[in-house]
């Protein structure tokens, strides 16, 4: 490891290191990698280190995926200012899965310019680069377990050599433990994230009968839907809720789990669209200790702890299609094996799915299967939008005017009739949604003691389609203005940019007295629930730099 057999030399300087940097870096470089950060933000602090001494642009980290057979590139980071690949997701193919998890298990650093890597791992480590590059890749594994591959990409051939692949290759312990400890926490991230879903059903089992109380317009717009949920809630029959976005699913799915004899047990949520395409299995199913890299532990899927109870399915339509034969399945029979076991177990769950996308339009389109199609449709609901029920929108804002006002303000707010007229006359594209956020936004306007409507319509009710100009509210007396409705941005649109402003005001820094959420005045893990939630990365917003000067709050 000394510089006198592996000198190491700056870019294109013919001067080596003086002889304790090389053991200075790698005591640095285990500092880093030993600490608790996750990889997206360990990286740039190691580049930081790595850009004295290696003639590259940039390094990434790629981790292997063992059970979606694919290679995941989890962060990248320049060395100089240079232009970033995007992060990737490659599907291996079984033979190139093996290769290069063997490679990943006995192989060292190499040039894949001087083609000392067999030629599949050369073609698979790390697609895309230009064919003048250097690319030096090493393969990152503990013990026998192949994790994944770190690479080093200088623009230009002949930048590195023998010294660069000596160090990749003293690299490859730290990074090793690095991508190790990443995967324990994303995998404690969804244990965590299991918890609290639990925890969520438990209070909504509480909450059940209020919420089964609330749906307004039970009398009257949503009568029909309500008749069908009394026939159906008493059986185990699936159900299908279909309706735009926002209607109202989900509180529908929770009146029909209160109606059922299931009411005792369980109701959970799952957002299909929102499960990674890798872990849909585990999520769902649940899977065993050590059934693939970073399963720490036993975990259960969301069906088996959603026995004796309700699994709502929410937006079905963005299952893939293997998922889809998975869910048939267990929607027959009842059965299913966690990932990595052996044992079939069974669940006894009501499924209620829901979508706002025509799933007769997409078995046309052979993108659903027909067969589960058939199995979740045997009893359909559809939602009306808010616009097809206009009688109970004044009854609807009412409710969501008393809650804001108790929530802001202390005291109830009432609308007057030119609120009502104003809210009747906007067409409501975001149906109760987007009622409930108006309304919302029109009491932090009005400082929770009044509503200010035509603020927080924005002019959107000037294109309702009931076609009246926006008017005054009588309250604050606001005057309308022209707004361009397609410079409107949506509440999360706005929110991430608002959020990504306070970051860069702040470096990425998100706790202590100088971040981001006592800028915008929230609790730290209400902001980094945000964040995940519109998927803002906030270590894109830090510096460069690898003197963090180990400030305890700037996580």
């Amino acid at each position: 490891m000394g510089s006198a057999e592996h000198p190491l030399y700056f870019m294109d300087s013919i001067q080596p290191l003086p002889p304790h940097q090389p053991f200075q870096l790698l005591v640095d470089v285990w500092r880093t990698a030993s600490g608790s950060l996750p990889l997206s933000e360990m990286l740039p602090r190691l580049a930081g280190l790595l850009a004295r001494v290696l003639p590259a642009e940039y390094v990434a980290v790629r981790h292997l995926d063992s059970a979606a057979r694919r290679l995941e590139t989890i962060s990248v980071s320049p060395l100089r200012p240079c232009a970033l690949p995007a992060l990737a997701r490659d599907p291996l193919s079984d033979a190139d899965y093996h290769a290069f998890a063997e490679w990943c298990r006995s192989g060292n650093a190499t040039l894949l310019s001087n083609g000392a890597a067999p030629q599949r791992v050369r073609g698979i480590a790390f697609p895309g680069v230009r064919a003048d590059a250097d690319v030096l890749i090493a393969p990152l594994r503990a013990d026998d377990t192949a994790l994944g591959v770190f690479v080093i990409v200088a623009r230009a051939r002949g930048r590195m050599g023998d010294p660069h692949v000596a160090l990749a290759d003293e690299l490859i312990a730290p990074l090793s433990a690095a991508i190790e400890n990443d995967i324990r926490l994303r995998e404690f991230s969804r244990m965590r994230e299991a918890l609290e879903a639990d925890k969520r059903a438990l209070l909504q089992r509480l909450q059940r009968q209020e919420l089964a109380d609330t749906i307004v317009g039970r009398e009257s717009g949503l009568q029909g839907v309500m008749d069908r949920v009394d026939q159906v809630a008493p059986t185990d029959t699936p159900v299908l809720l279909l309706g735009e976005t926002g209607t109202g699913k989900e509180v529908l799915a929770r009146a029909i789990h209160a109606k059922s004899r299931r009411a005792g047990g369980p109701i959970l949520r799952v957002n299909c669209g929102a499960l990674s395409p890798g872990l849909i299995d585990s999520e769902l199913f649940g899977h065993e200790k050590g059934s693939f890299t970073g399963a720490a532990a036993l975990r259960k899927g969301w069906f088996e702890r959603a026995d004796g109870g309700t699994l709502f399915l929410d937006e079905i339509a963005e299952l893939p299609a293997d998922a889809q034969v998975r869910l048939l399945r267990i929607l027959q029979d009842g059965t299913f094996e966690r990932v990595g076991g052996q044992r079939s177990h069974s669940v006894d769950v009501r499924v209620v799915a829901a979508t706002h996308r025509n799933l007769r339009e997409m078995v046309a389109r052979g993108t659903f299967r027909e067969d589960l199609w058939y199995r979740i449709g045997v009893f359909p609901i559809e939602l009306p939008p808010l616009r097809a029920r206009r009688e109970d929108i004044p009854a609807l804002a009412a409710h969501f005017a008393l809650r804001a006002g108790m929530r802001l303000g202390g005291a109830p707010i009432a609308l007057g009739p030119d609120d009502v007229d104003l809210l009747v006359s906007y067409s409501w594209p975001g149906n109760v949604r987007e009622l409930a956020a108006v309304i919302e936004r029109a009491a932090i306007l009005g400082d929770g003691r009044q509503l200010r409507l035509a603020a927080a319509l924005g002019g959107g009710a000037a294109n309702g389609a009931g076609g009246s100009p926006v008017r005054q509210t009588g309250v604050g007396k606001a005057s309308a203005r022209e707004v361009d409705p397609a410079s409107v941005v949506t509440l999360d649109e706005a929110m991430r940019q608002h959020i990504e402003r306070a970051l860069r005001a702040t470096g990425g820094r998100i706790e202590g007295p100088r971040g981001a959420a006592a800028l915008l005045q929230i609790n730290p893990h209400t902001l980094r629930a945000r964040m995940r939630k519109l998927r803002i990365d906030w270590g894109a917003f830090r510096p460069q730099s690898d003197n963090f000067g180990g400030d305890p709050h700037w996580e």
